[in-house]
């Protein structure tokens, strides 16, 4: 790389890098009338007053603060939490790969979660529930327990495979490890019935649904330290979108800071995965959204933008999914899908177009 490449590569991050602090704001503001929107609106719809005079009655018998603390509240911060951290997952697999299309999916965690939860279901079904909560200790966390401990698995694989392969060998690893889980997903599913297949397609679903006020002891602990970690990491990963050699020039330890993003992602993406199902999309696509909203590429500015566009963005499927509908219910997954493959086709296309120009 020659001298002025880096002063070029510096000045394009520089460019419009000064965080529009309205920009920030407005994403605030838009998240909080989404959630009192999914307080407000599902099978019992109610008026705001009634949102806001249950979220006074905490710990009432009222309908209002049973309805909005007990079945809504729980799965509306859920969503906020979840999306934002998978987003911002997405936002450290991107940057360290340098590839737009990476995630948590890309690095096999996904596919790792679902085939414990897969394990799971088949082990319920060989040996019994009881059976099964008494070998393993499980305390009736079942599948949640299943993916938190698959997804652990290929994370500890990816992990000592990053000390010695370079980067974009770890994508590609990444992605067999994925394939080869969802073949034995199959196989595992083959030996099962239909109604134990059901519990496992229902948490393959994803739904933020499942979480209760329990849960958030366990889910919220690794999530603030990969949170903690992320942007710890934000200045020396800024300097990475400019280069392995230039980062290292700067002092950069480029093995160290790629197992170190590595733990981040595994601590963001694995507890969502583990009780939320392999929600897709939002590390796919949030990163990307994030950059066009505040015109910058400094990680640093990318966090709060990513956290809270993740965070709206699976508020905004879980709000479609708990629509009064008449006749069933969505799948959280289809509406991320409708929302997310055009922005992952526009990538595409304006990829070839800059490959185009170029030729």
């Amino acid at each position: 790389m020659s001298r002025a490449e880096p002063v070029m590569a510096t000045r394009l991050i520089d460019r419009r890098a000064t965080l529009p602090l309205f920009a920030i704001a407005a994403l605030l503001l838009t998240l909080i009338a989404a959630l009192v929107a999914s307080l407000a609106i599902g099978q019992v719809v109610l008026s705001p007053a009634q949102v806001l005079r249950g979220l006074a009655e905490f710990g009432s018998t009222s309908t209002e603060s049973r309805i909005v603390f007990e079945l809504r509240l729980p799965r509306v911060l859920a969503a906020v939490v979840g999306g934002g951290a998978l987003g911002l997952a997405g936002l450290l697999m991107q940057t360290l790969f340098r590839n737009p299309l990476a995630d948590a999916w890309s690095l096999g965690l996904m596919a790792g979660g679902q085939f414990g939860a897969a394990l799971v279901v088949v082990a319920g079904a060989v040996v019994g529930p009881a059976a099964l909560e008494l070998i393993t200790g499980l305390a009736g966390l079942g599948i949640v327990a299943g993916s938190a401990l698959g997804t652990l698995a290929v994370a500890l694989a990816m992990v000592s495979m990053a000390r010695h392969v370079h980067t974009v060998t770890l994508l590609v690893l990444g992605l067999m490890l994925g394939f080869l889980a969802q073949g034995l997903i199959s196989v595992l599913l083959h030996f099962t019935s239909r109604t134990q297949s059901r519990v496992f397609s229902s948490w393959n679903d994803a739904t933020f649904a499942s979480i209760v006020w329990p849960d958030f002891a366990t889910l919220l602990p690794p999530l603030l330290i990969g949170l903690t970690l992320a942007v710890w990491l934000a200045k020396p990963l800024t300097a990475l979108l400019l280069g392995e050699t230039y980062a290292e020039s700067l002092g950069v330890n480029v093995t160290r800071l790629r197992r170190l993003v590595l733990g981040a992602t595994i601590l963001l993406a694995a507890p969502v995965t583990a009780f939320c199902g392999p929600v897709a999309f939002i590390g796919l696509i949030t990163p990307h959204l994030a950059r066009g909203l505040i015109g910058s590429a400094r990680i640093g500015a990318l966090i709060p933008a990513t956290l809270l566009l993740g965070g709206l963005l699976a508020l905004a499927a879980d709000f479609v999914v708990h629509l009064p509908w008449s006749q069933h219910f969505l799948h959280l997954n289809a509406i991320l899908a409708i929302l997310g493959a055009p922005v992952v086709i526009a990538l595409l296309l304006k990829s070839r177009s800059l490959r185009a120009a170029g030729a």
